[in-house]
């Protein structure tokens, strides 16, 4: 049983495996930047310790300074949460020397899975279907053009180590191929200290589809549905929804099967995303994600098990207590990421002080945030201000959820692009559940945002801008959050009689 876990994370996720670790009755441990020292994620955790100065290379990712941090205030166990250190071998690594749980796979697992190559090659061992490509890293300009031509044009060149839509470029003819493959390399070695790059075929308009798994110390693996991905922009994720609009119990099996059959191939534990693309009835291994998902939530909501629970459960030792069979897909979830961020200036972030604040709720809503009026979306880390997730026994009464949840969602102070996702479940694409890859450009939902905020704005179509018209209403409000937030540390001690805050 652990005692305590150290969150090496910020932000909402921060505060979602606190919750964890407080429902478990296991005390947390948070660090914090000179950014984050007011932050609402460090004031929740029964400890919190200073990391560093602002920029994550000084604070977030000093892996030798997280460690110390660990040993200090007595962890057994870190957290990475997601991004930052979440999917570094050599951070989890450090952990397993220093007698200290990373709770995720084995570093030995997360360097294999964390090379695209390498894990083409376990999926192809396993018997899982890939996409045309290479087998092992291009180094070779005339190789490079050789491969493309025989691979057949389009061509996707990516950054083995790549992640998070870095390190990923499409290339439409031979003419274009040999600037676009030195500049992936180059970009791939100065972002992931890995120039490494490999070819493969680009399939058009694919979905996105990725099978959410469990796998305890024992051998038990089992999925827990799927989940579509297929709304990105450059290719990073910013709507998901489970299960996805075109699965059905056959299809699930045969995903869920091969995610399974990858992760006994790579020795897995804990939990982790097969992810696929999905084009014209079959579907093509894509990678694996060694760490909790942003989009987990929605999985929470439609099966019922706590993933993040889980993960501390399967580090401490313990065996799933239940098997795929008991797994059971329950309604419809989707989930909008609300980031601070311009979607008419191409999605350019938005930081600065958070004005005025009102979350959602009502039936079926769930916000995971870690944000508060008078917070300050910091340029030095993702913009994102919280995820919102709508819940239905239908999808379409999950979207009638999130579009009311969008209407009540007010964020003032920053640009968001709560415009946006209203754009997307307005769509007749989106709700006839038409996706892919491509859908924000097929369906020009860019100039759908633009009539979005003309039309709010002259109708005062949206909660903000009724509050704007009260200013009473808004101050009544403000002064209520901030009371709150204020007062936070004194609340919880109410529930827990010691709060140390470490200033070391």
């Amino acid at each position: 049983m652990f005692q305590k876990i150290l969150v090496a994370n910020r932000g909402e996720i921060a505060i979602r495996v606190m919750r964890a670790c407080r429902e478990l009755d296991i005390k947390s441990g948070a660090i914090y930047s000179e950014a984050d020292n007011k932050a609402l994620f460090a004031m929740y955790a029964d400890e919190a310790s200073p990391v560093g100065p602002a920029p994550a290379g000084q604070s977030y990712l000093n892996a030798e300074k997280i460690i110390q941090i660990a040993k200090q205030t007595g962890c057994d166990a870190i957290h990475p949460g997601y991004g930052f250190l979440s999917e570094n071998a050599k951070f989890a690594k450090r952990c397993e020397e220093e007698g200290i749980v990373f709770i995720g796979p084995s570093s030995k697992v997360i360097e294999k899975l964390g090379s695209k190559i390498e894990s083409r090659k376990i999926a192809k061992k396993a018997g899982i279907p890939t996409v045309p490509g290479t087998e092992d890293a291009v180094t070779d300009v005339k190789e490079a053009i050789a491969i493309a031509k025989e691979i057949g044009y389009p061509v996707l060149i990516k950054a083995s180590a790549g992640g998070g839509g870095i390190g990923m470029r499409v290339v439409n003819n031979e003419g274009e191929f040999k600037d676009a493959l030195e500049t992936t390399m180059k970009l791939a070695g100065s972002a992931f200290g890995d120039s490494a790059v490999f070819i493969e075929k680009y399939i058009l308009n694919p979905r996105h589809i990725e099978i959410q798994i469990l796998a305890d110390k024992y051998g038990h693996i089992v999925y827990l549905g799927d989940r579509e991905c297929s709304i990105q922009r450059r290719h990073q994720k910013l709507i998901e929804e489970a299960p996805s609009p075109i699965m059905t119990p056959e299809l699930r099996k045969r995903m869920g099967e091969a995610a399974v059959a990858a992760a006994k191939a790579a020795g897995y534990e804990n939990a982790g995303t097969v992810e696929f693309i999905y084009s014209n009835g079959n579907f093509y291994f894509l990678e694996v994600n060694t760490r909790l998902q942003v989009e987990h939530g929605i999985t929470e909501l439609v099966t019922g098990i706590d993933l993040v629970k889980q993960q501390i459960l399967i580090a401490q030792g313990k065996p799933l207590d239940f098997k795929q069979e008991d797994v059971q897909i329950r309604g419809h979830a989707i989930e909008c990421r609300l980031n601070a961020e311009d979607p008419l200036n191409d999605f350019a972030p938005s930081p600065g002080k958070i004005r005025r604040y009102r979350s959602s709720g009502g039936p079926g809503i769930r916000v995971d945030s870690g944000v508060h009026v008078g917070y300050t979306i910091s340029p030095y880390y993702d913009s994102m201000i919280s995820k919102l997730c709508a819940y239905g026994q239908t999808r379409e009464e999950a979207i009638a959820r999130m579009k009311r949840a969008l209407y009540e969602y007010v964020v003032t102070g920053v640009t968001t692009n709560i415009p946006f996702h209203k754009a997307v479940m307005e769509n007749p694409e989106f709700v006839k559940g038409n996706l892919s890859t491509k859908f924000i450009d097929n369906n020009n939902i860019v100039e759908a945002v633009r009539d979005i905020v003309i039309r709010d704005s002259a109708k005062g179509a949206t909660l903000a801008s009724a509050l704007d018209n009260d200013e009473v209403v808004i101050a009544a409000i403000s002064a209520a959050v901030s009371t709150y937030i204020s007062n936070i540390a004194e609340l919880d001690s109410g529930m827990k009689k010691s709060k140390k805050r470490n200033q070391k």
